[in-house]
């Protein structure tokens, strides 16, 4: 009868371990997320450093022969869909990273699913466009509903303008097939992305063997034009286009195109701000939520400017 029991017990312990394991591979936690590309904190020139050595081991012939691989391919410029095919010949290329590089305004950061390219990019840069017409729209309706003379209403207004003009100067620029895309994820051979690394115009090659899953990583490639040290900024999120392993865009949030998401009503996706700029850059006005709109909209106008408060920053 002990050993029945005993058996009885080695046999419920093993079936509840089994039930509770993952459906990866062993020690490998689902909700475990991989980040490839600059974090908080770091510096840009010591990342490109580090890219470039991971990359020189991973194509060193001394080494362990390695597969395909992913990797983080981020460019010393912004370029048109155009450009894409002859710089990154040679590797599969999943997504690319897109941005309208205007002058003292950060713009958001777009994600678009490429399976053919250019075709594909340009696509992509289209639902972006369509993105920034209904930001846009929301923009203007809000500059609208604050009629007060309050300094707070007055404010605001101008900060919705703004956000507006910067909205519009993104949807044109993206609907021109703009030079605007500044990385690109790619998958191939360790020769091959040794030989991209050598073209003119790529940055850095950033490899990612530990990559399984597109949709369970988070790529964080640099801006052209950033040199120091890299701040916290929310990653970016894709543009409305369906594809395998690449995570889909979030409804529900209407981002900000001066890098602040406000709520809005509109059925529009989300596209999440861009990395901060690191440099010289304007003064960031939130842009409040329409509930807080509305409040501001009911009260008077004095009391906004009896009351010395700043606005939303």
């Amino acid at each position: 009868m002990t050993g029945v029991a005993l058996t009885a017990t080695v046999t419920l312990v093993l079936a509840v371990a089994w039930a509770g394991r993952p459906g990866g591979p062993p020690g490998e936690d689902p909700g475990d997320v991989v980040r490839v590309g600059v974090v908080e904190g770091q510096s840009v020139s010591g990342y490109l450093a580090s890219s470039r050595r991971e990359l020189a081991m991973l194509t060193d012939p001394s080494g362990p022969v390695a597969g395909e691989t992913w990797a983080l391919v981020s460019l010393d410029g912004y370029i048109g869909p155009g450009r894409l095919p002859a710089l990154l010949g040679g590797a599969a290329v999943a997504q690319a990273y897109a941005r309208v590089p205007l002058p003292d305004t950060r713009t958001q950061v777009s994600l678009i699913p490429v399976y053919t390219m250019p075709g594909d990019v340009t696509a992509g840069m289209l639902d972006a466009a369509l993105i920034r017409d209904r930001e846009q729209a929301d923009y203007l309706r809000l500059e609208r509903s604050l009629t007060g003379d309050g300094q707070r209403e007055r404010r605001l207004r101008q900060t919705y303008g703004n956000a507006a003009r910067t909205a519009a100067r993104e949807a044109a620029a993206y609907r021109e097939g703009c030079a605007c895309v500044f990385a690109a994820v790619v998958r191939g051979t360790p020769a091959a992305l040794g030989d991209i690394a050598s073209r003119a115009g790529v940055r850095a090659v950033d490899p990612a063997p530990e990559v399984r899953s597109l949709d369970r990583t988070e790529f964080r490639p640099p801006l052209p034009e950033e040199r120091g040290t890299v701040s916290a900024e929310p990653s970016s999120q894709p543009v409305p286009t369906p594809a395998p392993d690449v995570a889909s865009a979030s409804p529900g949030r209407l981002p900000s195109s001066i890098g602040i998401a406000v709520t809005s009503d509109s059925p529009s996706h989300g596209v999440s701000p861009s990395p901060a700029v690191v440099g010289s850059a304007p003064e960031l006005l939130v842009v409040p939520s329409e509930t807080e709109v509305s409040s501001a909209r009911d009260a008077s106008g004095a009391s906004f400017g009896a009351s010395g408060a700043e606005p939303w920053r």
